[in-house]
């Protein structure tokens, strides 16, 4: 699996002097706007064939545009994988909203924790992604990381109060521990059930 430790040199090499973020702005004209969206739709499609690793001109050229057109709208990686994946995050965060109001916390977080497992475990090199670019604040996947993290913390907490999970864990080691665990299972695919024994194996080290 390649690593997504962030842009390339020839990524670099194209980002604009001044990028358009990821997500599509308000004012984007109507063939923009096309453009925007046919070039999400194709990356979503290449990173489930090829991983998060595939080529962008690839994505570009899939999508009708050129390569130019692409670093406009996401001036790298990071960028486009961030737009891609904006709906399963939304699902993640509506999820973690939900087992708020579950009546065991711990089992609540646990259940929270196994669906970023799944989430990552869709696109090959997603999650060792997540887990560089947690280091790296100028990454859109790291921003976009706060809603994530402040939703974790949240099921911690509860799962904290109930006396459950010890109160020196954070929500952040918590969260590299389970793209290491997805990371993991990625890379070991002849063991389905390898990701719920590594993520048991970590709360019981966790627990208060």
């Amino acid at each position: 699996m390649a690593a997504m430790a962030g842009p390339t040199a020839r990524e670099r090499a194209h980002v604009p002097a001044s990028p358009v973020g990821h997500g599509a702005p308000r004012a984007m004209r109507a063939d923009a706007r096309r453009n925007h969206e046919r070039l999400v739709a194709e990356a979503r499609s290449a990173f489930a064939e090829h991983g998060t690793d595939a080529s962008l001109e690839d994505v570009a050229r899939r999508a009708g545009v050129g390569i130019g057109t692409l670093y406009r709208h996401f001036p790298n990686r990071h960028s486009l994988m961030s737009a891609v994946f904006e709906d399963a995050v939304g699902d993640l965060l509506a999820r973690s909203r939900e087992l708020l109001h579950a009546p065991q916390p711990c089992t609540a977080l646990v259940e929270w924790l196994r669906a970023i497992i799944t989430h990552a475990g869709e696109y090959r090199g997603l999650a060792r992604a997540l887990m560089s670019a947690a280091r790296d604040d100028t990454s859109d996947l790291a921003r976009c990381s706060g809603p994530m993290t402040e939703a974790g913390s949240a099921l911690l907490r509860r799962a904290q109060d109930a006396g459950a999970v010890r109160r020196d864990v954070s929500i952040g080691d918590l969260l590299q521990l389970t793209n290491a665990i997805a990371l993991a299972a990625e890379e070991t695919p002849d063991e389905p059930e390898l990701a719920d024994r590594l993520l048991g194996l970590t709360l019981r080290g966790l627990k208060a």
